[in-house]
């Protein structure tokens, strides 16, 4: 659905001036709690929570010197920050905010303690290096729909570099201030009413045309029964989000992906993925039908798949420019 799969080069410098959160000594307030965990299972943090990284100046996930991964979320409980450090086999994690404990509490799930990498049995002998080359992803879960669902609906149809300056935009106006000693600029996701009031003069501002808009909006005013996907069967789940205008197959995927953990959700309609997956196991590019044929042996498993087939990389050669960025605001 998304024309760049990925983008990992300098944003424009286009922040608003003045976020409307913003205020002095958002980052003051008792000390965090804390939790020491032991992973029993082999355990890349940096690649488990890539994922949920939108962009390199994302204002809510944030990597420092020390290689701990900082993200902020919007819990049942209220705003809170995650710290995340990994010393094998222990991870230490510290968290502020009323949502402190929710976060803590959920912690392994976030890092994939319920995912289960075992029932995944590669056949291709590029899959199996694949599996080995990355034994420490799991696939987690946050436990937090309209967080991943509102990202998603903004890389509709449009080039990476265009989604992730919407995402910053809109979370640095509208989110508020990461509690607790986060780094400069971090802020929280804005609550369902707050997605629902956003005035159309912002959403130009922020580079999102009329129908991502009204997806997001949409979607906010059932934000209650969209966090109870969690607890559903995949087929249900998907069949909820699929209900809501504006939602596909491919950002019904990539929302449960993250906020569920379901290994099989294959994002059907991406720009990039079939081309990587045919050309991974096959040497040559295939086509949505091709791709899903390529993955059908790996039923219940089949983003694990393709998971691992985006880290390794593999494509096919690039034959034209990529696509260019619009600016939706000068329109």
């Amino acid at each position: 659905m998304r024309a760049e799969r990925r983008e990992d080069g300098p944003v424009a410098a286009d922040e608003p001036a003045g976020p409307r959160s913003d205020r002095p000594g958002s980052n003051a307030g008792p000390p965090g709690l804390t939790r020491a965990w032991h992973a029993s299972f082999p355990l890349d943090v940096r690649l488990v929570l890539s994922v949920h990284r939108r962009g390199p100046q994302d204002p809510a996930f944030a990597a420092d010197a020390d290689g701990a991964i900082w993200r902020t979320s919007l819990t049942p409980g209220g705003p809170a920050t995650l710290r995340v450090a990994w010393d094998a086999p222990v991870v230490r994690a510290a968290a502020w905010g009323p949502g402190a404990g929710w976060l803590l509490e959920r912690l392994p799930g976030l890092l994939g303690a319920s995912d289960e990498p075992s029932a995944f049995r590669p056949e291709h002998p590029r899959l199996r290096e694949l599996a080995a080359r990355f034994a420490g992803l799991r696939l987690g879960r946050t436990d937090r729909v309209l967080e991943a669902l509102v990202p998603a609906v903004l890389e509709q149809k449009v080039p990476g570099l265009e989604a992730v300056r919407a995402w910053r935009w809109l979370l640095t106006w509208y989110g508020t201030p990461a509690p607790g000693p986060a780094p400069a600029r971090m802020r929280v996701f804005p609550p369902p009413e707050t997605w629902r009031m956003i005035p159309p003069s912002d959403w130009h501002r922020a580079g999102v045309e009329g129908v991502r808009a009204q997806t997001i909006m949409g979607a906010a005013r059932v934000a209650d029964r969209l966090e109870e996907i969690g607890c559903l069967p995949a087929a249900e789940a998907d069949r909820r989000l699929r209900s809501l205008p504006g939602i596909g197959p491919w950002t019904s995927a990539e929302i449960r992906q993250r906020a569920c953990g379901d290994p099989d959700a294959v994002s059907v309609g991406d720009y990039h993925l079939p081309g990587m997956i045919g050309w991974t196991l096959t040497g040559q590019p295939v086509d949505d039908a091709g791709m899903l044929a390529l993955l059908a042996p790996y039923a219940g498993q089949r983003h694990r798949a393709a998971r691992l087939i985006e880290l390794g990389g593999g494509g096919p050669p690039r034959r034209g420019p990529r696509l260019a960025a619009r600016d939706f605001r000068a329109i």
